[in-house]
């Protein structure tokens, strides 16, 4: 099962990681827009679009893979605290009651939406140019079948924590320096982490 989760985790990591290049070119789509706009006083007719349809392709699609990482926001004040048995109960809970049926509502009704979208050959109604947008909202059912498919690798994840006493070990990925300080010191403690900032001229 284990091996079965990882794959879910390997195909979303690469999907997310392809289009976290999104970022760039909205970066470049904002950069172009301001200075047209207040620069030389000669606003875009797509801009706007451009941004918000690159923003939501990053949100989207990226989702995924941040789940894969345990990277969504969560109120883990009291869940932090509790044994690895007792989390893994905590979290089957809500994937079977709230999770999934979401994701399927998700998936349901973002496919009638895109597919009346496309019909249509809809276009967007906040700019002149009027840009394209059902394959924008095709995305919808995609991402809705890969946060279902990465479900199921947590609920895996889930049953083997309840086997074994503890989480199996995610696939690493780069990490924020403050969660490498907090890993290090569970590890060697308090005392020799600050020690070993100090040498590396952090602390």
């Amino acid at each position: 099962m284990l091996s079965f989760s990882l794959l879910i985790d390997r195909v979303n990591t690469v999907i997310g990681q392809i289009f976290a290049w999104c970022i760039v070119g909205l970066t470049g789509v904002v950069t172009y827009e301001v200075i047209q706009r207040y620069v030389m006083n000669a606003p875009s007719r797509w801009g706007f679009d451009a941004s918000y349809m690159l923003y939501g392709t990053l949100f989207m699609l990226a989702g995924a893979y941040a789940l894969s990482r345990g990277s969504h926001v969560r109120g883990d004040f009291l869940y932090r605290y509790w044994p690895d048995t007792k989390q893994a109960k905590f979290d089957l809970v809500l994937y079977i009651l709230f999770f999934f049926p979401g994701i399927l509502a998700l998936v349901w009704a973002g496919w009638d939406f895109a597919k009346l979208s496309w019909m249509l050959n809809e276009t967007s109604s906040f700019s002149p140019d009027g840009l394209y947008v059902w394959p924008f909202k095709f995305l919808i059912p995609i991402t809705g079948v890969m946060m279902f498919f990465q479900g199921i690798s947590e609920v895996i994840r889930c049953m083997i924590c309840l086997q074994t006493g503890r989480w199996p070990a995610r696939i690493q990925d780069v990490r924020e320096l403050e969660d490498e300080i907090l890993a290090e010191v569970q590890e060697k403690g308090i005392d020799e982490t600050l020690k070993d900032l100090e040498k590396k001229g952090i602390a």
